[in-house]
């Protein structure tokens, strides 16, 4: 069963979207990669891969429009620009999209899962390190964690609290406490196109804070492609939903 909402949000200044495929199970939140809308996951195959878990009624996918990833390729406006619209992504996600998924769930507070590739990855930890009483555990495929490069060298606080290798080091409290409780898997091909070394490096802040996580090389015969990450989601769906 596949669903389409669409509204206008007031956070980013413009319209998205959000399309969920399926009729019951544990909510996941489906990145897509930087240029990509809501049902890209779809036309790549990442839902026929995951048509198992589907039909058994464990899983929901969702999936949004990349708004600020979309920026980013296309640089639109300042660099200062596309760090606030980042910033108000994730935000997106914590206030409007996740509750419309809750919503589509029944009204049921569950927390959801997240995942995506590329900077779909980046995204599905980001908003897990950033709001863990919200989302349960995060799979980053091929993640892209450092996204400097794309602003220009621009850098300032919204940037900063955006990006969990930046500011998951300095983390205290309540959010410490319950990212403790939260599980992050970093999968990454070691192929074409590929830098397992970006996983590494999200895993020792992570671990340096007491967030379990666990890095998976997959080996060289894995690029940074569509057919990795429809190999990559079902496994670890299955794991995370068993």
């Amino acid at each position: 069963m596949k669903a389409h909402e669409r509204w206008y949000s007031q956070r980013l200044e413009q319209e998205i979207s959000l399309v969920r495929w399926g009729s019951w199970g544990a909510p996941v939140m489906v990145y897509p990669t930087a240029g990509g809308d809501a049902e890209e996951i779809e036309r790549e195959g990442l839902v026929a891969a995951c048509e198992p878990l589907l039909s058994a009624g464990r899983v929901k996918l969702y999936s949004c429009d990349s708004v600020a990833g979309r920026a980013m390729l296309a640089k639109t406006g300042s660099p200062a620009y596309r760090i606030r619209l980042l910033d108000a992504f994730h935000h997106c996600v914590r206030d409007e999209i996740v509750p419309a998924i809750r919503a589509d769930c029944g009204g049921r507070e569950l927390p959801v899962i997240t995942a995506g590739a590329s900077i779909g990855a980046f995204n599905a930890v980001a908003t897990l390190c950033r709001f863990p009483e919200v989302v349960a555990a995060a799979v980053g495929m091929s993640g892209t964690y450092d996204l400097q490069g794309l602003f220009e060298g621009a850098w300032d606080g919204a940037l900063y609290f955006a990006s969990p290798l930046h500011f998951v080091p300095g983390i205290e409290g309540r959010q410490l406490d319950r990212l403790r409780q939260r599980f992050v898997i970093l999968a990454s091909g070691e192929g074409a196109w590929e830098d397992v070394g970006e996983s590494w490096r999200l895993a020792e802040a992570l671990g340096g804070k007491g967030v379990p996580n666990r890095v998976d090389p997959w080996g060289p015969q894995w690029d940074h492609q569509w057919p990795t990450w429809r190999r990559m989601l079902p496994q670890y769906l299955d794991e995370l939903t068993a």
